[in-house]
């Protein structure tokens, strides 16, 4: 153990009665030189003192937790797998061990078959726990409201109404629904070439409402094992019930939800299981109560039919590349804080970008700054758009097509 450092030595004031005044100014600021860098010694002193007795305080706590654990049974993770009259079987997770053991009449009441249970070295249930949810599930959980807003889709107006229409609105405004007498869609799904805008619907939807958002992908529920799959969208719908009202966006639902074919292999057989799941979850005999389910997909044409049935996916959205109109829209959303010259057109420049879908449209907008920022200027010009398109287009004869400014 290291030793405290010992006290500065204070320093003494002895004053020679024989002294000049100017001399026993001296003394005194010399003294007074003495005692200010003792006291900034002892404050340094302190200062570790106080971190060594923190460090000691919770040394001290660790250690009183770990004589706790060292004093308490130690208890293990069952199953009850059956209630009967005279006990409950349950089983031994690890070891698979079954055995039936009593139950007290508290917990008794408050168990169902299926529930996680803590036992002791006597098989005896001391407590019920919590269901069990995939860490992997969790992690979907989106904490924060995504910065996306509809204003920032530009294009998408008949789009981002059905959307509002099928998975808004039923959050926000249930009782409307109630009083037509329908149900709401059960869910929506987004189908278009890559680059179109479907993720952002779904982030500006998850920003608009005050719902859990849920995020992803269909390739995620690939797993390695025999099950793990199912079960992940098992506990993922469990974590939406939990957390109603609850939105579900699956990302790449083609992974998953392909059309199924004839083949044998134990990969494609896990994928099918998987699928089978998702479909049991979205029209099960369970209501999903505040449960919206959004999916997104670039191959609409390899989804399987089961999945596209209404009761399913009761809205089908196209969402196509953008029209003159879109583009123009796009353009202008993504150079709203750019510094552009006066000669820039973006009417001519969306004339000039036919095919581009809004993810293409909205590198252009950034090419073209990165392009003014290479040649030192603030502004961005018609030629530095006219760059953007070729190297955004990746012209292979690398020569640009100049966009003509009027």
């Amino acid at each position: 153990m290291s030793r405290s450092p010992s006290l500065p030595e204070r320093p003494r004031l002895n004053l020679d009665p024989d002294l000049s005044p100017a001399e026993r100014l001296a003394a005194l600021q010399d003294h007074y030189a003495d005692v200010s860098e003792v006291n900034e010694t002892l404050s340094e002193q302190l200062h570790s003192a106080r971190g060594r007795q923190q460090r000691l305080i919770e040394n001290v706590d660790r250690l009183k937790r770990q004589n706790e654990t060292l004093k308490s049974a130690s208890l293990y993770v069952a199953t009850a797998e059956e209630l009967l009259e005279d006990g409950v079987v349950i089983k031994q997770h690890g070891n698979n061990q079954e055995v039936l053991t009593e139950v007290s009449p508290s917990l008794r009441d408050a168990l169902e078959a299926g529930d996680r249970v803590a036992i002791d070295d006597s098989f005896d249930v001391e407590e019920i726990l919590d269901p069990e949810t995939d860490a992997r599930a969790q992690a979907m959980e989106v904490d924060g409201s995504p910065d996306v807003t509809y204003a920032d889709i530009g294009g998408l107006d008949e789009q981002i109404r059905e959307v509002r229409e099928a998975v808004e609105q039923p959050l926000m405004n249930a009782e409307q629904f109630d009083a037509v007498g329908i149900d709401p869609p059960s869910g929506v799904l987004l189908h278009g070439p890559p680059g179109t805008g479907k993720t952002m619907l779904a982030k500006a939807v998850a920003n608009q409402t005050d719902a859990t958002f849920i995020k992803m992908a269909g390739s995620e529920l690939v797993q390695k094992f025999i099950g793990e799959g199912a079960k992940l969208v098992r506990d993922l719908f469990e974590l939406a019930s939990e957390r109603e009202p609850a939105v579900i966006f699956i990302d790449e639902i083609d992974a998953i939800a392909a059309r199924r074919t004839e083949s044998k292999t134990s990969g494609d057989a896990e994928v099918q299981r998987t699928m089978m799941q998702l479909l049991s979850e979205m029209d099960g005999f369970d209501d999903r109560g505040e449960v919206r389910i959004i999916a997104a997909t670039n191959r609409f044409d390899m989804l399987d039919q089961a999945i596209l049935r209404p009761g399913r996916f009761d809205r089908l959205i196209e969402v196509p590349k953008p029209d003159w109109d879109a583009r123009k829209r796009v353009l202008e959303i993504h150079t709203a804080e750019m510094n552009l010259g006066e000669t820039v057109d973006l009417a001519e420049i969306a004339s000039q970008t036919e095919g581009f879908t809004g993810a293409e449209l909205a590198s252009l907008a950034t090419e073209a700054g990165m392009f003014a920022i290479r040649d030192d200027r603030t502004a961005v010009e018609p030629a530095d758009f006219t760059d953007a398109l070729a190297k955004v287009a990746d012209d292979d004869s690398g020569a640009a097509t100049p966009i003509a400014f009027a």
